[in-house]
């Protein structure tokens, strides 16, 4: 089927799972929150395609792809660590949800690779991974991240009414 691997099948179904959980998080919350199912779900289906993806190697050994599932675990502990602790002081809740945010972005990148190089069958969109077109794609996609991500801060600190000040480091968060 469209060139994948029985592991690869598995990969996309876990992927497409985490992607619609984030979808419908952001349209009910505007984030990606871990207080409720939904924000559970992203998060657990988000490390299974990233284990997943570590066994794929169709084209080579370790590669771009791979990099960015290590990038994607290291952004994930990023926003555990920002949930539970005072490491980022006042910013550890925006640190948190900005995370969450950006690896929905990582999630993009090989999503709109893969199916813009593999569909329609037998004629793709796009002749390699490396088309100029995935370039662009991924800058305007980067760029609705920054203003996701300058929404998502400016709305937290609205429902707070904080102001980011100083670093605590490693206080328990309340």
């Amino acid at each position: 089927m469209l060139g994948l691997t029985s592991l690869g099948v598995v990969h996309t179904v876990i992927s497409l799972v985490a992607v619609g959980a984030a979808i419908v998080a952001f349209s009910r919350n505007g984030r990606i929150e871990t207080g409720n199912r939904l924000g559970q779900l992203y998060i657990w289906t988000t490390v299974l395609t990233c284990l997943t993806g570590f066994g794929i190697f169709q084209h080579g050994g370790f590669g771009k792809p791979h990099a960015l599932g290590v990038l994607t675990l290291i952004v994930l502990a990023i926003a555990a660590i920002a949930a539970r602790t005072r490491l980022f002081g006042a910013w550890s809740r925006s640190v948190e949800v900005v995370s969450y945010s950006v690896t929905f972005f990582f999630h993009m990148i090989p999503g709109i690779t893969e199916t813009s190089t593999r569909l329609p069958q037998g004629d793709p969109l796009l002749p390699n991974a490396d088309a100029p077109e995935l370039k662009v794609a991924t800058g305007f996609m980067l760029l609705v991240l920054l203003v996701a991500a300058g929404y998502q801060v400016r709305r937290l600190r609205r429902e707070t009414g904080e102001a980011p000040s100083e670093l605590t480091i490693l206080a328990p968060r309340t």
